[in-house]
């Protein structure tokens, strides 16, 4: 009799609720801070503020249910949660402030939606150039550019006036230890809720400390839609698309190391087909985002770390977190309540996640070989050229857009340079280092560092 794959299994209904609530905390904050961020640099007024929050959850519950459950040959069919991408953040705003404004905007989104889904089998077939050496590499360098967010939620968030406040530190640190005693200490289903239960708790204690502010919920509507082209008509401008297909790009690369990630935790191979199917999925998402006033999706890896801390599989648990997040994008109400979580209290959960994903990429390293071979400076040149955007954010100010682009993200800076570097040592004539003849064997090493023995 065949087994289900945990992918597949479907938990009972409590457990699916609690992981489903724990995925949606671990990427609210991420996921509504796009939005912020735009709007705010269009200075849009307080209620087109809101109406964009609503709008990206709506689309954030959508994405990922296709992602999840999947339909034809869109929807990687794994435990992806979706989310607006930071990288589009500054060509927005400038196409919004200079270029005209948000159809300005959304018409670039569009075109930028139609080509990923147009480019999907072609990123497909470039799967052989993602060995253990790069994919591991990549979930490193996706940890390690999320662990500065939860340092900034840690601190109170980041433009909060009291930003490395004491008290805050104090309150993240509390959340954290309740999430390792829970995971140490607790019954196996609590351990598996362990972030969930950390938030309840700091959240139990952050309330009467004065932490938290519910003044927002009364004041938001209890339903609100978000209607195909709120905002105007879409416009295309020639640049506006330019500088939006190269967001494209390095969205499909992200997505690519994230989809590989969660391939790895949940023991389910990422194919050529599997992973257009995932890249399409992103592109449909995007254009749904066009249309429906809000902006371009892709996976997002804090949910990718949550996945490997609990250890939890099955894709039906984040679907149900894409349908709270549809009522969350439906209810401005409940969408408040969560909003009202604050930062610190996420930034302990933060760190044991985002630790969680970088502590993955080391393990997918381990099935590297190391020895009498250069895979040790294609990991060490490519972690140190990911971590220059994150510890020194100015450092390519001076350069142009498109470059700015590409390489203001640490995860797509780092996995280009890690698949230029795996193709110069590991692919190019000449390049494979033998190994001395072991006991077992004559062993060589593979493409992509990959050990073989005969």
């Amino acid at each position: 009799m065949a087994t289900t794959h945990p992918v597949d299994e479907i938990p009972p209904l409590r457990h699916l609720l609690a992981f489903g609530l724990q995925h949606v905390l671990a990427m609210y904050a991420g996921a509504v801070a796009v939005p912020l961020v735009v709007g705010s640099a269009l200075k849009m007024s307080a209620t087109d503020l809101t109406y964009l929050i609503t709008a990206d959850l709506l689309v954030c519950g959508v994405a990922t249910l296709v992602q999840c459950v999947g339909f034809w040959r869109f929807g990687v069919r794994l435990p992806i949660v979706q989310g607006c991408t930071f990288a589009a953040v500054s060509p927005m705003v400038l196409i919004g402030t200079t270029g005209g404004g948000l159809p300005a905007v959304y018409g670039s989104v569009i075109v930028a939606g139609l080509a990923i889904v147009l480019l999907a089998p072609v990123f497909g077939r470039l799967l052989r150039f993602f060995p253990p050496l790069v994919t591991g590499t990549v979930i490193l360098i996706i940890g390690l550019t999320l662990l500065p967010a939860a340092g900034a939620w840690v601190a109170g968030g980041s433009g909060s006036k009291d930003f490395g406040a004491p008290k805050n530190v104090a309150l993240a640190g509390f959340v954290l230890l309740v999430v390792l005693g829970v995971q140490r200490f607790a019954p196996v289903f609590l351990s598996r809720i362990a972030v969930l239960v950390g938030i309840v708790v700091g959240l139990a204690v952050a309330v009467p400390s004065g932490f938290t502010d519910f003044s927002g919920v009364s004041d938001a509507d209890w339903v609100g839609i978000s209607t195909p082209f709120h905002f105007g008509t879409p416009t295309f401008h020639a640049s506006a698309i330019a500088s939006m297909l190269v967001v494209a790009l390095v969205t499909m690369t992200e997505t690519t190391g994230d989809l590989l990630a969660v391939g790895e935790l949940t023991d389910r191979e990422v194919g050529p087909r599997t992973l257009a199917d995932g890249l399409r999925a992103d592109g449909l998402s995007t254009l749904l985002g066009g249309v429906f006033n809000t902006f371009p999706y892709t996976a997002y890896a804090q949910n990718v770390g949550l996945v490997g801390m609990t250890r939890v599989r099955s894709r039906w648990v984040v679907a149900t977190s894409g349908v709270m997040l549809v009522l969350l994008g439906l209810l401005p109400k409940l969408g408040a309540v969560v909003a009202a979580v604050p930062a610190p209290v996420l930034g302990g959960a933060g760190l044991v996640m985002f630790g969680t994903v970088s502590a993955s990429g080391l393990r997918t390293l381990t099935q590297v070989d190391f020895k009498g071979n250069h895979n040790l400076t294609v990991v060490a040149v490519s972690v140190g050229v990911g971590m220059l955007p994150i510890g020194v954010p100015t450092i390519y100010a001076r350069f142009p857009d498109w470059f700015q682009t590409v390489m203001n993200s640490g995860i797509s800076a780092g996995c280009l340079t890690a698949i230029v570097l795996n193709l110069l040592f590991n692919h190019l004539p000449g390049s494979t280092v033998a190994e001395p003849a072991s006991e077992s064997g004559d062993t060589t090493v593979a493409e992509g560092g990959a050990p073989v023995t005969a």
